[in-house]
């Protein structure tokens, strides 16, 4: 390759690079109207479904969990604005969006600054197998999986196993572990753990003193269950599905990690209201700063992302079966499908 070609490669690189970088400088300005707007629609709700609940105690608890799963919804919602806050993408301000971020934090049982650290070192080595470990879920590749001994194989089949990942860790993950600080937590971190956990005290309190301890824990049980469960679900398939791309350190690329590193999920429109429209992951990785109500127009009005696949309900169940990452296929495989490739190397 000599010098001429190497630097028109370079050029259309650059090229490419702002052109990315303008379209999505369009859309990264938080409207504060809007912002306020979604948290009135959303927090508001919310709060009217447990005065609903609380009543409904009354007549059928079949109806307490009816409400209790749209409530979760709700609550998902308001988590989305947290997540957006923690970028500084909601308002403009970065102390509104930490205020507003801690109060509604608390909400949804997580420490403000602890999460967003972990969340941010997530986005910026998403996909890249040599920096694994922050705000991810745990995937091993084939070869980490061989060096294992029994002991830790069974841990990590057990951990991937979706009745443990989606039906029993998000509720001790948010409920019970974030309410506790670790070993190398900074000053905020733990301030943050700190204060979300008055503030949780406080809520509870307060219900309990309402509404009787059993009445609360019969309405926020259901609720956070349901809620946390889908949001770690949420989270599972924006990064872990069939045709995901993860790379090493040397060919780690932002761009394209942002738009194959992570899934554009298809929501009937009802749910993509309720996820915050957090299914266009290609266009929050792309830029963080750009609000999840402008996430749906910065991908529809622009023809770089019109050749994305979107990821539909069929195969966002499968990914449920995906285990490890086979570095020689390029793909995320089953433990199934292990076996099936152990067996015919064997063979």
């Amino acid at each position: 390759m000599n010098i001429l070609t190497c630097y028109v490669i370079m050029e259309q690189q650059q090229k490419n690079n702002s052109t990315w970088l303008d379209i999505v400088s369009r859309y990264n300005k938080p409207d504060t109207r809007l912002s306020i707007w979604q948290i009135v629609n959303s927090l508001g709700p919310y709060l009217l479904l447990w005065v609903a609940m609380y009543y409904s105690l009354q007549i059928s608890y079949f109806l307490t969990l009816g409400l209790a799963i749209v409530a979760a919804g709700f609550l998902v919602r308001v988590f989305i604005i947290f997540h957006d806050c923690g970028h500084g993408s909601f308002f403009r301000s970065k102390k509104a969006n930490k205020i507003v971020g801690t109060i509604l934090g608390s909400l949804v049982f997580t420490p403000y600054d602890r999460w967003h650290l972990d969340h941010a070192i997530h986005h910026k080595t998403v996909g890249n197998l040599d920096k694994r470990g922050n705000g991810d879920v745990w995937t091993l590749t084939v070869d980490e999986y061989e060096k294992l001994s029994r002991n830790k194989k069974f841990i990590y089949r057990l951990y991937r196993n979706p009745l443990i990942l989606f039906a029993v860790a998000p509720f001790i993950l948010f409920v019970i572990w974030f309410r506790f600080t670790r070993k190398g937590m900074g000053k905020a971190e733990r301030r943050s753990v700190y204060v979300t956990d008055l503030i949780i005290l406080a809520f509870c309190t307060a219900g309990i003193l309402l509404m009787g301890w059993k009445a609360f824990l019969m309405i926020q049980l259901p609720v956070i269950y349901i809620g946390t469960l889908s949001g770690v679900w949420l989270f599972y398939v924006q990064h872990q599905f069939e045709d995901v791309i993860w790379t090493r350190q040397e060919d780690w690329d932002y761009q394209k990690m942002a738009l194959e590193g992570s899934s554009f999920l298809k929501f009937p429109r009802l749910l993509q209201w309720f996820s915050g429209n957090i299914g266009y992951h290609h266009i929050h990785h792309l830029s963080p700063k750009i609000p999840n109500y402008n996430l749906e127009r910065c991908h529809k009005e622009n023809q770089m992302f019109s050749e994305i696949t979107p990821v539909t309900f069929v195969p966002r169940l499968r990914t449920m079966a995906l285990r490890l990452w086979n570095e020689q296929t390029g793909r995320l495989i089953s433990f199934r499908q292990y076996r099936k490739s152990m067996a015919y190397g064997k063979g």
